[in-house]
C-alpha cells in the first residue's frame, strides 16, 4: 500500500472493524455484479469506491431514457450504449486502481460459471425470476455467497444466501413457488427505494469480504419506504429444495 492508497481509503481504514487488514482483503477480492440497473448501479460504484480489487460487471442491456430516474451511473449521453461498458468507465473514474471486466451478455450458469468460481461474492441485482434462479443455481453449485435484493413500488427485500453455511436457504427455497414476476415497468418504482437496497447490498458484500458483523443469512429483510420501517422474518432451508440438494455430499 503506497501513500496515495492509504490516503484514498483513510476513513475506511480508521474503522476498527476494517483497519489495514480488512482493506487488504477488499483489495485482493473479486466481486461479480449481475444486473446493472437500479440495484447494480449503487452496488458497483460503491464497491469500486470501497477498494474492491476486481469487479466483474454483467448485463446484456443498453441504457434507456426510463432508466435515468433511478440508475444514477448513466446520463442522457449514454442512451443506447451498453450498460456494462458505461458503468465500467464510471467505476474506473471513481477508483482507477480497480480492475474491471465488463460483459455485455445475459448471465447463464453455463457461460459464466468460471467467473462465479473465481469470485469471493456474487451480487444478484437482476430484475426477473428466471435470471435470479440462474444466478442462484450458479452460486449453490460453486458454493459461493450470494447477496440478493429486489425492489418494486415503495418496497424492497434483502438477504444473503450462503451455501457455505449448511443451514442457509437458497433463493429457490424461499421464492421457488413464485411464478409471476411483476416488473417496475408495470408496478413502478421510487428511485430512492431501489438505491437504498443497492447500498445495503454493497454493505453486505463488504462485510462478507472483511469478515465483520452479522450477515442476514436465514433472514429476509423487508423495507417499506412509506412507513420508513424494516422488518426481519426468518427463512429456512427446504429439505426438498432441488437446488440445495445439489450440494449434498460435498
Amino acid at each position: 500500500m503506497d501513500d496515495n492508497y492509504l490516503l484514498r481509503f483513510n476513513r475506511q481504514i480508521l474503522l476498527p472493524q476494517i483497519d489495514i487488514k480488512g482493506q487488504q482483503k477488499l483489495g485482493q477480492s473479486q466481486v461479480t455484479v449481475i444486473g446493472l440497473g437500479g440495484l447494480g448501479c449503487p452496488v458497483a460504484t460503491y464497491l469500486a469506491a470501497a477498494g474492491v480489487g476486481r469487479l466483474v460487471l454483467i448485463d446484456h442491456d443498453v441504457v434507456e431514457l426510463t432508466n435515468l430516474q433511478r440508475q444514477l451511473a448513466y446520463t442522457d449521453a449514454d442512451i443506447d450504449k451498453p450498460k456494462a461498458s458505461v458503468i465500467m468507465k464510471v467505476c474506473k473514474s471513481i477508483n482507477p486502481t480497480c480492475k474491471i471486466t465488463a460483459i455485455q451478455q445475459r448471465f447463464t450458469p453455463e457461460q459464466h460459471q468460471s467467473l462465479v468460481l473465481s469470485s469471493d461474492v456474487i451480487v444478484d441485482a437482476t430484475d426477473n425470476i428466471d435470471a435470479r434462479k440462474a444466478v442462484n443455481l450458479a452460486c449453490v453449485t460453486a458454493i459461493k455467497p450470494l447477496v440478493f435484493a429486489a425492489a418494486i413500488r415503495m418496497e424492497g427485500q434483502l438477504t444473503v444466501f450462503d451455501p457455505r453455511a449448511g443451514v442457509s436457504p437458497c433463493y429457490e427455497c424461499v421464492f421457488g413457488d413464485i411464478k409471476v414476476n411483476e416488473s417496475c415497468s408495470e408496478g413502478g418504482i421510487l428511485g430512492t427505494v431501489v438505491g437504498t437496497l443497492g447500498l445495503m447490498q454493497a454493505t453486505e458484500v463488504i462485510k462478507l469480504i472483511v469478515g465483520m458483523g452479522l450477515s442476514p443469512v436465514g433472514r429476509l429483510l423487508l423495507y417499506d419506504a412509506l412507513s420508513c420501517e424494516w422488518q426481519s422474518i426468518n427463512i429456512n432451508r427446504r429439505n426438498d429444495c432441488p437446488v440445495c440438494n445439489l450440494s449434498i455430499g460435498r
